[in-house]
């Protein structure tokens, strides 16, 4: 029998803590089922790169892409959404995002180019952004009382930190039963499932008082972070100091000063700053950036590094992340229950893979959870976005600069040196026919020196993200209290 929906003011639709079909459990299921697939994203590409690089081919430029263009319109459009779904309806905008999810799904099984690929990458974001930001906000009015909130986020965090440890060891095993193509299908499938229950299951919520997007904030918000990240991808080939590049950051931050200022003197801002000035809301938010920067260069560049250097099977790189994953999925169970004990300073300090959002939602009046689930996920996605295109850019530089001592130390001829240094960056290690025999000699010690060069790079990532998650968590020891403020409606 189906249970009454109450009533609180300023409720629209009626009190979503009390849901219509099935209670309380079952739509914190539907919103985690839904959370799973949009996480789950951010990392089974990675796998695939090595595939997406032979069929349809890919420039390691073009394979930043496939992983940048979905992290670049999520974080986007990700607070815009947000406040859509405040006004128009939480449960709306989160099953039109999951419909459009599907959508770009469908274009990126299809692609025949890697255009048409990144372009569905974007599309999926897009529908990510969308979707994701009501999986949270929606946790607020599901769970008026504190303690049961800070529960159901702890569920939500596992969720979120389970999809973001499967990716890999998913996307390694559809690789290995099918291949690159069959990740996208998988998304489709998952995806319609996820829908059909979601609109059958949840409650709708929204604030009838919620202000009108802030188009312009939105639209400069977007502009400052996609030229920011094409400067920096672009300056792999170009260089830094190429005018290009340096057109693209200043305009960059330009952007963000006037994004600063249209948000300071905006009536409904896409991104209330007075917030920033609560150390729950604001640490919490640089935390998800700078784990999320860390935590990808250990997927996207591992992976990376693995298919190239190493080349295994699909499922042999699902069993090397496999032991990542399970940690990662254990922690993620526990740091919410943890957090609702002891607060956030020490959850976020010893468990800085995985972001502790219930300290961002106890910050901010529930009818602005819209605002701030938004604004974590977009911290993390910008994190993400920026960690792939930052630490490509200093990770190419690094192999480039190890090959050269290294060629130089084995007075290899110069004109051999520009094919080593493409064949790093393409992962293509073989020595095309017609080449002196002289080359063909050095072929084994030439495949050692870039094997070298390319781990050289490796682990400059992996120690740049190791010190930026260790900044993070002194950050919250030195400003995060023992337990959070809990901020009444």
């Amino acid at each position: 029998m189906a249970r009454p929906v109450e009533t609180v003011p300023g409720d629209q639709y009626g009190r979503a803590g009390i849901v219509a079909r099935g209670g309380q459990s079952l739509a914190l299921a539907t919103l985690c089922t839904l959370l799973f697939l949009t996480f789950l994203d951010n990392t089974v590409v990675s796998v695939a790169l090595g595939d997406i690089y032979s069929d349809p081919g890919a420039s390691p430029t073009e394979l930043q892409w496939v992983v940048g263009a979905y992290a670049l319109t999520f974080a986007s459009l990700m607070l815009a959404c947000g406040m859509i779904g405040d006004e128009l309806g939480r449960k709306k905008v989160m099953l039109a995002g999951a419909g459009v999810f599907c959508a770009g799904s469908v274009l990126c099984a299809l692609a025949p180019n890697v255009q048409l690929l990144i372009a569905g990458r974007a599309v999926m974001g897009m529908g990510a952004a969308a979707s994701e930001p009501g999986t949270l906000s929606m946790l607020r009015q599901l769970y008026p009382d504190a303690r049961a909130r800070s529960r159901a986020i702890g569920i939500w965090a596992a969720t979120s930190g389970f999809a973001l440890a499967m990716g890999p060891v998913i996307g390694g095993i559809l690789i290995g039963l099918w291949n690159w193509r069959g990740i996208f299908w998988f998304n489709l499938a998952f995806g319609l499932a996820a829908l059909v229950v979601a609109a059958v299951i949840l409650p709708e919520s929204a604030d009838p008082t919620a202000a009108r997007v802030d188009t312009a904030g939105t639209l400069l918000g977007a502009g400052a972070l996609a030229t920011f990240t094409f400067a920096i991808i672009d300056s792999e080939s170009a260089g830094f100091g190429s005018p290009s590049v340096i057109a693209l950051l200043c305009v960059s931050a330009v952007l963000v000063v006037v994004f600063v200022w249209r948000e300071r003197r905006a009536e409904n801002p896409l991104l209330d700053l007075r917030y920033l000035r609560i150390p729950q809301f604001s640490t919490a938010n640089i935390v998800a950036f700078c784990t999320y920067f860390a935590t990808f260069a250990i997927f996207f560049f591992t992976a990376l590094y693995l298919i190239i250097v190493v080349s295994p099977s699909g499922y042999r790189l699902a069993l090397v992340f496999l032991p990542m994953t399970v940690l990662m999925i254990l922690a993620s169970v526990l740091a919410g229950r943890w957090t609702a004990i002891v607060g956030p300073r020490w959850s976020i300090t010893i468990g800085c893979l995985l972001l502790i959002t219930s300290s961002v939602l106890s910050a901010v009046p529930p009818q602005r959870s819209g605002m701030a689930a938004s604004a974590t996920n977009t911290s993390r996605e910008v994190g993400a976005l920026t960690g792939v295109a930052v630490l490509g850019s200093l990770m190419f530089s690094r192999i480039n600069a190890s090959l050269s001592t290294q060629m130089n130390n084995l007075h290899v001829p110069a004109q051999y040196q520009s094919l080593v240094r493409a064949a790093i960056e393409t992962g293509n290690f073989s020595v095309p026919p017609g080449l002196s025999g002289s080359l063909q000699k050095l072929e084994a010690e030439l495949t050692k020196v870039a094997y070298a060069a390319f781990h050289d790079g490796l682990r400059t990532v992996l120690y740049l993200s190791a010190a930026l998650a260790l900044a993070a968590a002194l950050l919250a020891v030195v400003t995060l209290g023992s337990r959070p403020a809990e901020t009444g409606s």
